[in-house]
């Protein structure tokens, strides 16, 4: 019996938890990553109370058209992720290369975007060590970040030849893995939907 045939739960739910070893697993790493941004989020605003009246106006510096636009940009990518998903329950494995390339391009839509808002940020002599507006602004919107390219290179890998092969012998199995990686990429956009408001619209302690 080979190894994989002895683990239970890969592809049908657990009687107790109700779901997939997979997702089981995934909603636990999430639950860290909602802790490690949850502090996150929480020094920005204690350092906003703490600081009152002299907490530096650097919004004003920043682009906030380019950051609504790369909020629309992960929104779309969180419908084309689903629609990949939902493509392989329609055993459909071409429209889930072009839902999953989709993702995977407006990610990288993202990432230019944020680029070019960085070199606006530079060029105006704005750096980390500015003040603590934009220390903890270039930390937030950094991590996050570095979240996407995560995302590029898991669904990006979910695209390959030799990744696939295993929707031909176990679709079950590789479609709950896309379900596992769209989880998460759901979580990074929303990781952004709190991220915009707080950076780029709340001005007011």
């Amino acid at each position: 019996m080979s190894a994989v045939a002895e683990i239970k739960y890969i592809s049908e739910p657990h009687p107790i938890t109700g779901v997939t070893n997979a997702k089981l697993g995934t909603w636990l790493f999430l639950a860290s990553e909602v802790m490690l941004f949850g502090a996150l989020f929480s020094s920005y605003f204690l350092f906003r109370v703490g600081a009152g009246g002299t907490w530096p106006n650097g919004y004003t510096l920043l682009a906030p058209k380019l950051a609504t636009l790369n909020t629309f940009v992960l929104i779309l990518s969180s419908v084309t992720i689903v629609m990949a998903w939902y493509s392989l329950k329609q055993n459909d494995e071409k429209k889930y290369m072009q839902f999953m390339g989709a993702t995977v391009a407006l990610a990288f839509v993202f990432l230019i975007v944020k680029a070019i808002e960085y070199n606006k940020e530079f060029s105006q002599g704005i750096f980390p060590k500015t003040d603590i507006f934009f220390g903890t602004y270039f930390i937030m919107t950094g991590l996050h970040g570095l979240h996407v390219i995560g995302g590029i290179v898991v669904n990006g890998y979910f695209m390959l030849p030799f990744a696939r092969k295993m929707y031909k012998t176990e679709p079950e199995r590789f479609t709950g893995r896309i379900e596992c990686a769209g989880l998460y990429w759901h979580f990074v956009d929303l990781v952004w939907i709190f991220l915009f408001p707080t950076i780029y619209l709340i001005h007011g302690v």
